[in-house]
């Protein structure tokens, strides 16, 4: 089949879905990036009524997107009930097939993906192409894993540990990684076997329609559907009787909802929630080495991630040595919208976090603290905020004690380790946290006492496809990614199987 034949909404003229029962191998047309669909059954629906995001560097509408109602849920729903059982019975072999087929899809649109993503989230250009080249790694590398046949001799039986589909599934996308947090619900899901809805985010949904809409040409209808809409649409899904398991990834106080929601008919949940994620800075460190890599990592994505450093803890001997260190290095941090040459902190993504941002801002003059760098924004068109650090605020201010999911960070001081651990460890969150020292033996003990799901020692952000990924209290429950990830989208199965007749 020849390429003309194909036309934009990945169905071919005749009206056939051209998927090869979901793994094509003739090339496609460009995906448009004018209009944006939900998705359900295989097709491209419109809505009645439509909403517009929001560019957040320049503050104009991005091009509508579909507000879906009930009924589309509803229709949605069956659509993915009904592939469940035909797709759960595909070979894996055939599953793994038509996921790495999708990322070879995603990334013959790379540059098309990254400047949208740009236009939609806000983040620099670099970055969101770097998003993109994550994103295809970890599809690729969730494709490679196999789920595990356990089985255990017992005499006159064999006792045999299966993982088996869930079923329908649910993903609830965020608006800090739209496309890198969408594949990875979204490749875990199916190439176990089960169909998912995924939700992006209403402040960034055209990007996640969009690579729903690619999804269209390797998965069969009904596998892989995307639904965009308001705020009604979140409760609607959860509480819907139909899907087995909810991934969300989000607020620690919208997870709770979603937990909520979902424990009325006993659903799975995965929640990835939010942080108070410190950095222990101990006094024997390379202090401008190590203060370039934390401003980095407290401000990169504008401090809109959920593992981002967001306390930064300097044992009081070198404290204001690496402050000043530490006010150099995010001095040289750019920010401005995302096209720009050298541009580092793009905008705060949208307006509702942008005021909650400005709200911590607030308390700097009425809580009479001391600023170390930043604490003016710019004003003007975007929701920009200028990278802070306030110096020594009090331990119970909100600064210390909330997430503000921007780029404004406490630099606290610690006596001793004893103290460090317990600082780190006072916060209701538990979800990344690091050390940074010369001595290996001292930092691999702090480590081991911190209460979080990730800790790294002399570095920030590593992340591997292969190795889980949650948070400790409440930052969430469960886990995503490699082996257990996949496992999470499964029943597990005990067969204890008789070798002879009785």
């Amino acid at each position: 089949m020849s390429p003309s034949a194909v036309i934009s909404d990945g169905h071919t003229a005749s009206g056939t879905t051209g998927l090869n029962n979901g793994r094509s191998d003739f090339k496609h047309a460009p995906l448009t990036w004018t209009n944006f669909s939900n998705i359900i059954d295989g097709k491209l629906e419109t809505t009645k009524e439509t909403r517009c995001g929001i560019n957040p560097a320049t503050e104009q509408s991005n091009p509508s997107v579909p507000i879906a109602s009930k009924d589309d849920v509803d229709k949605a729903m069956s659509a993915a009930q009904k592939a469940f059982k035909p797709w759960a019975a595909e070979p894996y072999a055939a599953r793994q097939k038509a996921v790495l087929a999708f990322a070879d899809g995603l990334e013959a649109e790379k540059e098309a993906f990254s400047k949208f993503l740009t236009q939609e989230q806000g983040k620099p250009i670099q970055f969101a192409r770097m998003e993109i080249d994550i994103a295809v790694a970890w599809i690729r590398a969730t494709a490679s894993f196999e789920l595990p046949v356990e089985k255990t001799d017992a005499g006159d039986k064999e006792i045999v540990v299966r993982y088996t589909p869930l079923g329908v599934a649910v993903g609830i996308v965020p608006w800090n990684f739209p496309i890198l947090l969408a594949v990875g619900k979204i490749a875990a899901a199916v190439v176990t076997g089960n169909p998912i809805i995924i939700k992006p985010s209403p402040f960034t949904p055209a990007g996640g329609l969009k690579l729903v809409e690619l999804g269209q040409r390797y998965f069969p209808p009904g596998v892989l559907q995307a639904l965009s809409g308001d705020d009604n649409l979140g409760i609607w899904l959860t509480a819907h009787p139909i899907p087995a398991k909810i991934s969300f990834t989000g607020s620690t106080a919208t997870g709770k909802k979603v937990m909520e929601s979902a424990s009325k008919t006993l659903k799975r949940v995965t929640l990835e929630l939010g942080g108070k994620d410190p950095a222990i800075i101990c006094d024997d460190i390379d202090i401008d080495d190590v203060a370039s890599k934390i401003a980095t990592f407290a401000f990169l994505n504008s401090g809109q991630i959920c593992f981002a450093i967001k306390r930064i803890l300097v044992h009081e001997k070198i404290i204001d040595e690496f402050r000043n260190a530490l006010v150099k290095h995010t001095k040289l941090l750019k920010v401005g919208e995302g096209n720009e040459e050298g541009v580092f902190l793009g905008p705060i993504q949208n307006s509702m976090q942008f005021e909650k941002v400005k709200g911590f801002f607030a308390d700097i003059e009425k809580e009479g603290m001391t600023v170390a760098v930043g604490g003016k924004n710019p004003g003007g068109k975007g929701y920009f905020i200028t990278p802070t650090i306030i110096d020594r605020p009090a331990e119970d201010s909100r600064l210390v004690l909330e997430e503000p999911f921007g780029p404004i960070v406490p630099l606290l001081s610690f006596a001793n380790d004893e103290e460090a651990i317990d600082k780190a460890n006072n916060t209701f969150y538990g979800l990344g946290a690091s050390v940074w020292s010369k001595d290996i033996k001292r930092t691999n003990n702090i480590a081991q006492q911190i209460e979080a799901g990730t800790v790294w020692v002399n570095c920030h952000f590593e992340m591997y496809p292969n190795i889980p990924f949650g948070g400790h209290k409440q930052s969430g429950i469960g886990v995503e990614q490699g082996l257990a990830g996949l496992k999470s989208y499964c029943n597990s199965q005990t067969l204890y199987l008789r070798k002879s007749n009785l």
